[in-house]
């Protein structure tokens, strides 16, 4: 079970820097650079740099998003010793006590789904709300599932990945499929395609900040000591300015 939990880290990890590398390559680098490309260009680059692109991409999301469970299950879950899952306690966790922590994670992705498909006017206040239902999912883990406060940073993150996940799966790589197939054939993307993959896409870039954080920092003891609810609010605001400035560092960088 240790090898396996080794080899299970090992994977993703490398398919979480894969991943998430070509989320700021997409996001920092090429949306600045597309831009600057004429029709006859994007006609040539496009068709051929982006589909080998997402697929590294994607696969390197979907690696991620399987070994992380298959961790969740593997530190938390399966264990006959519950401490990494509950506050002080030793019992055998049972699906009883995680079940509805883990069913928490894809309803999250309806919720923030539907979220903010629905306040396209109001984007700004939908993502003020779903940093409030992360830390409600955090409130229910500790207060009501008796959740130790490194298995509720972890659960939050794992919220964040899986919508992340499912953004790439569901909504930017049909709609980025759509969009390079119509570039190729010399025809105008549709407009809403391109909004769909680039909003779906920011999000996951500032999601990310955060979630790194809550996976590779939840061993750093000091994370515990203002409390859960606040170090999460503190995460979430900070993680949100460091990536509003990359955002602008961004169109800033020249080339050559």
């Amino acid at each position: 079970m240790e090898l396996l939990e080794l080899a299970d880290r090992w994977v993703h990890f490398i398919a979480g820097v894969v991943w998430i590398g070509l989320l700021f390559f997409f996001n920092w680098v090429n949306s600045a650079f597309a831009p600057t490309m004429d029709g006859d260009t994007k006609r040539k680059v496009i068709p051929e740099l982006m589909p080998r692109a997402l697929w590294w991409f994607r696969w390197g999301a979907l690696y991620t998003w399987v070994t992380g469970f298959l961790l969740l299950f593997l530190v938390y879950y399966h264990g006959a010793d519950g401490a990494n899952l509950f506050e002080g306690q030793h019992a055998k966790a049972t699906p009883a006590d995680w079940g509805p922590a883990f069913a928490g994670l894809f309803i999250g992705f309806v919720i923030y789904d539907v979220l903010f498909k629905s306040m396209k006017s109001q984007h700004n206040v939908a993502v003020v709300l779903w940093g409030v239902i992360a830390m409600g999912f955090a409130y229910y883990l500790k207060e009501m599932q008796g959740f130790s406060d490194r298995a509720v940073y972890i659960h939050v993150a794992a919220l964040f990945g899986t919508a992340m996940a499912a953004n790439v799966w569901m909504r930017i790589w049909p709609a980025q499929r759509r969009i390079i197939t119509a570039i190729k054939n010399g025809e105008a993307p549709d407009p809403a395609d391109a909004g769909m993959a680039g909003l779906r896409s920011k999000h996951n870039t500032y999601m990310s900040i955060s979630l790194l954080l809550f996976m590779v920092g939840v061993g750093q003891t000091g994370m515990f000591r203002y409390g859960y609810l606040p170090t999460i609010a503190g995460v979430l605001v900070i993680s949100f300015g460091v990536c509003w400035m990359l955002y602008a560092k961004a169109k800033k960088v020249p080339g050559f």
